[in-house]
């Protein structure tokens, strides 16, 4: 994702600060001295050597260094500081969190900051009003109340478009708009997430009327022209699609009408088609032309032997024995049994049975018959040797019979 150039956040102020140095000491060190200092001034740990007092301030909650400073047992120190976050009214705790994710958005610690929204937001839904404080003025606590759940769910659109996760921006964008119609930074990021997921024309929509609240917002007119970019291509990408998806229209009823004008008959069934690849059934040369010739998927089957070859284009023009003459001898056939001489065509019929057909007689006469049918879009030619030609018929009445 490319970097957006970000709007400036609710609270999101850097501040800094210097600590006071000494010759020969480090701050860190200063600054523990200092403490150290004044505990003892305070009669804090007067007994104590500086290495105890460091140990035991290190065990108080504002002061550890890990969880494993206080012990197996309970700090109820700890405990106690943890609910501090929780004191006060619902808008005071929801204010907390909020400063808080704020923080870690300055570190850039998205992770962290979408947990700290996700609490203050938490804590304005929460139900139990008995567990915050009663506010001194409940409608001004109302109020406080919606701003920050504007303020908290626009704060974690920003951490969830940072974290990528483009839906949940876009539902906290609308939460917000919900709230707050007029909200900038909502359409700047709901454009923004909508613009990662490439849905362009919704982007560009949010996008225009976050322009009409902010003419003068370069952020957003910056986003705007590189969503204008990638529209242009899309909408070229479309007219081409719809070109094509109409131009394919036409070929099929070009097709269907070429197939039905020779009285051949399709029919589709519910077993496995064989894999023919790009091969299909097709007008050539032109798909668009009525005077085209038609051209079939053909499978030669050599059922006494389980055994077959494939036909990419078998045109209507085009008679049996001319494909037979280009595979015949067969590579497999060590009793030379398969000549085009001695062999037999049979094809399936529309009732079940079978029905042999000329060699010498041209495709689209045998399609156009009545009796026989193209299945699955592939033409299904039986090729058995005369010599085997009874039995083979034998064992398929016997077998279709069962």
């Amino acid at each position: 994702m490319v970097r957006l150039e970000e709007l400036p956040e609710d609270g999101e102020k850097g501040t800094s600060f210097s600590a006071p140095t000494q010759t020969g000491a480090t701050t860190e060190d200063a600054f523990v001295d200092d403490i150290y200092d004044r505990a003892v001034a305070q009669g804090g740990f007067t007994d104590k050597s500086f290495e105890e007092a460091l140990s035991d301030l290190s065990k108080a909650p504002l002061f550890m260094t890990s969880l494993e400073d206080a012990g197996n047992e309970e700090n109820v120190a700890l405990e106690a500081l943890k609910a501090l976050q929780y004191e006060g009214t619902k808008s005071e705790a929801a204010q907390n969190f909020k400063e808080q994710g704020n923080e870690c958005i300055q570190e850039k610690k998205w992770s962290d900051a979408k947990v700290f929204y996700t609490k203050g937001i938490a804590v304005l839904q929460s139900k139990d009003e008995a567990k915050w404080d009663k506010p001194e003025d409940p409608e001004e606590e109302q109020k406080k109340r919606l701003v920050l759940d504007e303020q908290l769910h626009v704060n974690r659109a920003r951490v969830n478009l940072e974290l990528k996760n483009y839906r949940s921006t876009i539902l906290d964008c609308g939460t917000v708009l919900k709230i707050n119609p007029s909200n900038v930074k909502a359409h700047y990021r709901s454009a923004s997430a909508l613009f990662a997921l490439d849905k362009v024309y919704e982007a560009l929509d949010v996008c225009y009327r976050g322009i009409k609240l902010d003419e003068t917002n370069q952020p957003m007119r910056t986003l705007l022209e590189r969503i204008q970019k990638r529209s242009r291509v899309k909408e070229e990408q479309d007219r081409k699609r719809r070109a094509e998806q109409e131009r394919k229209k036409k070929e099929n009823l070009m097709l269907i009408t070429a197939i039905k004008a020779r009285n051949i008959k399709l029919r589709g069934s519910h077993q496995k088609r064989p894999d023919m690849a790009d091969a299909e059934i097709r007008l050539v040369p032109d798909p668009l032309s009525p005077e085209s010739t038609l051209e079939f998927p053909t499978m030669f089957l050599y059922p006494m032997h389980n055994n077959s070859d494939f036909i990419k284009a078998f045109s209507e023009k085009d008679a049996i024995y001319q494909h037979l003459s280009i595979m015949l001898p067969l590579p497999w056939d060590s009793k030379g049994e398969y000549k085009v001489n001695t062999c037999e065509c049979y094809m399936d019929t529309t009732s079940g049975g079978i029905m042999k057909v000329g060699k010498k007689v041209r495709l689209l006469e045998i399609l156009s018959n009545d009796k026989v049918e193209v299945l699955d879009g592939l033409v299904r030619i039986h090729i058995v040797p005369q010599t085997l030609a009874a039995k083979w018929i034998d064992e398929l009445k016997k077998k279709r019979g069962k």
